[in-house]
């Protein structure tokens, strides 16, 4: 078999777009965001916004998407020699909310901008947050196989309660410019959601 050729670089005026709505983005909502502006904040042609991603929302799928492939491949790097599917769980925990503490521009896109539209759940950015979710219902079936968690709970239940906890804290601070402390909002999500899915012994 071939080996995988690397992957090319984009051309420097489809950077300059992303890195525009980026930009804007850390300012404004994107429905109030025209490619007009993101043309003139990137120094590109506008016509250049629908040659590489079609229209404005394109964009917008293609920046997270790029954001995603980055903090996935980290995340898992992460948790790389950690014991124990509830180390790991924490691990998993600490490292989104620690995201959405130090990348705003990601959190606003992911937690707000995107889930507005019907066209996101169909979306190939939509699959790499499967993916993403995907590994976190592999920890927490090695959890519930190797008798760390309940096994009375379905796994995909357990998963739906940790995300919602870690988007339903930080969504305020994303909406309203809070702060968010990782570790101790990791403390607080873990001593709730693992009191009541660790298996007692």
């Amino acid at each position: 078999m071939a080996p995988n050729k690397p992957k090319q670089p984009d051309p420097p005026g489809k950077i300059k777009i992303a890195e525009a709505l980026r930009s804007l983005l850390s300012e404004r909502d994107f429905n109030s965001i025209t490619t007009a502006e993101i043309s003139r904040t990137s120094g590109v042609n506008e016509a250049l916004i629908y040659r590489y991603y079609k229209d404005k929302r394109g964009l917008l799928h293609s920046v997270l998407a790029e954001y995603l492939e980055d903090y996935i491949e980290t995340m898992a790097l992460n948790r790389k020699g950690i014991k124990g599917a509830v180390n790991k769980l924490r691990k998993l925990i600490w490292d989104m909310v620690y995201l959405h503490h130090k990348d705003r521009v990601f959190s606003k896109i992911l937690l707000l901008e995107v889930r507005n539209f019907r066209g996101y759940w169909d979306s190939e950015t939509y699959q790499i947050v499967k993916r993403y979710t995907k590994s976190m219902l592999g920890i927490i079936r090695e959890g519930i196989d190797a008798g760390e968690l309940r096994d009375d709970i379905p796994a995909s239940h357990i998963r739906q309660i940790i995300l919602g906890a870690i988007e339903h804290l930080c969504l305020p601070a994303v909406v309203f410019g809070h702060d968010i402390v990782p570790d101790k909002m990791t403390d607080d999500i873990c001593d709730v959601i693992f009191e009541g899915i660790v298996k007692k012994t």
